[in-house]
């Protein structure tokens, strides 16, 4: 098991996540009052950026005509089709015995007295905290190819980089 620094405790509250790349594959680490759980960003659906989408809660039906908010902050709701994960052991709702997405272990550590000043601790701890990915930046893991339109025609480009221009 490798150890990577995510960032302080203070700097993810309880209802707060964030997203990191680690290895070339980015996980989303959320903060659910107080207990913290790894996700990773990939839903297992159609590999949408998961750990983007709302965290939302449970709808719940306890009587006819009647419906309330259970479990709030629990679940991830897929920002491309809605499928809905919890948090907390990465099931899905809507089937937990077959669908689910990778979870990750996570431990709050303490710094030995003396060693929480430590600089190379802080480094390390800012570079991954350079490393998060906000909500709206793009995922790294995912391959996408260029799209245009040509002429009538609907072109996808194969490769590191879109051709040159062709003469007209």
């Amino acid at each position: 098991m490798s150890r990577h620094v995510v960032c302080r405790v203070d700097e993810l509250p309880p209802g707060q996540h964030r997203i990191i790349s680690v290895r070339g594959r980015t996980i989303g680490v959320f903060n659910v009052n107080g207990e913290y759980h790894a996700l990773l960003n990939r839903c297992p659906h159609r590999a949408a950026p998961l750990c983007q989408g709302v965290v939302t809660g449970l709808i719940t039906s306890p009587a006819q005509y009647q419906r309330e908010l259970t479990r709030d902050g629990e679940i991830v709701r897929c920002p491309w089709h809605g499928w809905e994960f919890d948090i907390t052991d990465g099931r899905s709702v809507f089937n937990p015995h077959r669908v689910r997405t990778r979870t990750y272990e996570v431990f709050v550590e303490t710094a030995p007295p003396g060693e929480d000043e430590d600089p190379d601790a802080d480094a390390a701890g800012a570079q991954l905290v350079q490393a998060t990915i906000g909500p709206d930046d793009p995922d790294p893991t995912l391959e996408t190819y260029p799209v245009e339109v040509e002429q009538q025609f609907v072109v996808l480009y194969l490769g590191q980089s879109k051709p040159a221009a062709r003469p007209e």
